[in-house]
């Protein structure tokens, strides 16, 4: 019995008709990491479950934030006049995310290789990438922080956005097409930050002070690859995937409105977070900005998560996503200064919201697991009883 049923009999129906369906053009994925991955995958013992190295693939992303969370809580470590996070530090997290984003890499393969291919476990697998987005974009903050010549956590917290978007807008296309276009950014970004990680180490945060050229940091590098791919290259190809299946009739939503669906409740959340930001009476987001981070990337995963589903049962995704109440309720205490302690609501909320999501993927998890009759951690058939 799961815990509660949020994937419905419509939805359930759906996953037993879903077929995989993805298109890879990246070249670093296509020609280096795919045979990369193909050639780790046949050390794995064939017992190993997909789903379980799906889940250490993605705990070594939570091993990252909480690592820097201790040695770096309020991203000030790496400015100047302040005691840096030691190098070993970041040669472990150069490590874990390589780590991580190889068994992302390798799961689907040893699900192939195992026979045990399922659409849980693709939902599982994409539903922890969409949380992992907070947890790689916060970590590698530490690296410039918040002095002179890092990065603002206002400028940050929007970087953050662009970042949960460019993730969704994909999922958004195989909602529309039925065809996962994997982004190239993906990819180059993961071996990106996995090296950068490791020069830091070598040549210490201090080397990010200088400027690469006049005055031109190596912050302003970062944000503009970021913001720059997301709105050059993941959204146009998004847009014109979308624009050409409509062209050729095979566009799953018809009108305007059915087909843009997927992003008002994530935009109800950008305005919602935002006006707790800019109206905050305490300036949250300076006082507290990893926990808020946290909170924003945490809920936009419930929200999308719930896409994912809809896109794999191909069912109508809902308008309006429960969280939106509360954190408005919450917002609204927060700017109007009725709870006058605004760290205090902002952890409690939170915690509401992290323990909400966890609730909401294992009854999700177990309810596929019942329906197919399997296991997620392992590749033994549950009991006949």
């Amino acid at each position: 019995m799961a815990l509660y049923e949020y994937v419905t009999q419509e939805q359930l129906a759906g996953f037993d008709k879903y077929k995989y369906s993805a298109v890879d053009t990246n070249p670093l994925s296509v020609y280096v990491m795919h045979p990369f991955w193909n050639f780790v995958v046949k050390f794995l013992p064939t017992w190993l479950a997909p789903n379980l190295i799906t889940f250490t693939g993605f705990m070594f992303l939570v091993l990252n934030f909480l690592m820097l969370a201790f040695f770096d809580f309020d991203f000030t470590a790496s400015a100047a006049g302040h005691e840096h996070v030691p190098s070993w530090v970041w040669v472990a997290a150069g490590i874990f995310n390589f780590l991580a984003y190889t068994l992302d890499g390798v799961d689907g393969k040893q699900a192939r290789r195992t026979n045990s291919s399922t659409p849980l476990g693709e939902l599982f697998d994409h539903g922890l990438d969409s949380w992992a987005c907070i947890f790689f974009v916060a970590t590698v903050y530490s690296i410039f922080g918040r002095g002179e010549s890092g990065v603002g956590v206002a400028t940050l917290y929007y970087i953050l956005w662009v970042v949960l978007f460019s993730f969704i807008l994909s999922h958004w296309e195989k909602y529309n097409t039925g065809i996962l276009f994997l982004p190239w950014g993906y990819d180059i970004s993961q071996v990106t930050i996995s090296f950068v990680y490791l020069v830091t180490a070598v040549v210490g945060v201090e080397t990010w002070y200088q400027p690469i050229l006049w005055h031109l940091l190596y912050r302003d590098i970062f944000t503009f690859m970021i913001i720059a791919c997301s709105f050059t290259v993941t959204l146009p190809m998004s847009l014109y995937n979308v624009l050409k299946a409509h062209r050729s009739n095979s566009l799953k939503h018809d009108s305007f409105y059915e087909a843009f669906l997927p992003f008002l409740s994530p935009v109800l959340f950008f305005v919602l977070s935002t006006t707790w930001v800019v109206f905050s009476p305490s300036n949250i987001l300076e006082l507290q900005p990893r926990i808020f981070y946290l909170m924003v990337g945490t809920a936009f995963a419930n929200v999308t998560c719930k896409l994912i589903v809809c896109q794999m049962s191909n069912t109508r995704c809902q308008p309006l996503s429960w969280l939106l109440l509360p954190m408005a309720l919450v917002v609204l205490l927060a700017v109007t200064g009725v709870v006058a302690n605004e760290t205090m609501l902002l952890y409690v909320w939170t915690i509401a919201v992290i323990l909400a999501h966890i609730h909401y993927g294992v009854s999700v998890v177990q309810q596929l697991s019942n329906h197919f009759n399997i296991k997620a951690f392992s590749l033994k058939k549950p009991n006949a009883d």
